[in-house]
C-alpha cells in the first residue's frame, strides 16, 4: 500500500474507482481532463475509454469551460454518488473506531 485511500484499499487500484476517488477526497472542485487522470494516477487514454459513461450515468457533471478545457466535478445531486460519498466516510469512520479501539 503505497499512500493508497481506504477507498482504493478496499475496492481496488482500478482505474474508475481511482477517478471516483479522487472525485470524492476533492468535490468541492473542478477540474480538466488531463488535471483528474494525473491526480488519480490514470494515464489520459485510460481516462478516455470510461469518462463518456461517467458522464451518460451522471456520475460526474461538466461545470464550465476554460479557455478550451471543460472542467468536471463529481455529481453530488445524483443518490448513487451521495451513497458513494456516505460509503467513503463510513470507511473511514469504521477504520477510526478500529484504531480507538
Amino acid at each position: 500500500m503505497k499512500n493508497e485511500t481506504l477507498f482504493i484499499e478496499i475496492f481496488g487500484g482500478n482505474p474508475v474507482i481511482k477517478v471516483i476517488d479522487f472525485l470524492i477526497t476533492y468535490q468541492a472542485f473542478d477540474y480538466p481532463l488531463t488535471e483528474i487522470a494525473k491526480n488519480s494516477g490514470v494515464s489520459y487514454s485510460t481516462l478516455q475509454t470510461f469518462w463518456k459513461n461517467l458522464e451518460r450515468n451522471k456520475i460526474v457533471i461538466k461545470t464550465r469551460r476554460v479557455g478550451k478545457s471543460d472542467l468536471y466535478k463529481l455529481n453530488t445531486s445524483n443518490l448513487a454518488v451521495k451513497q458513494l460519498i456516505n460509503l467513503d466516510w463510513n470507511l473511514i469512520r469504521g477504520a477510526e473506531q478500529e484504531v480507538y479501539a
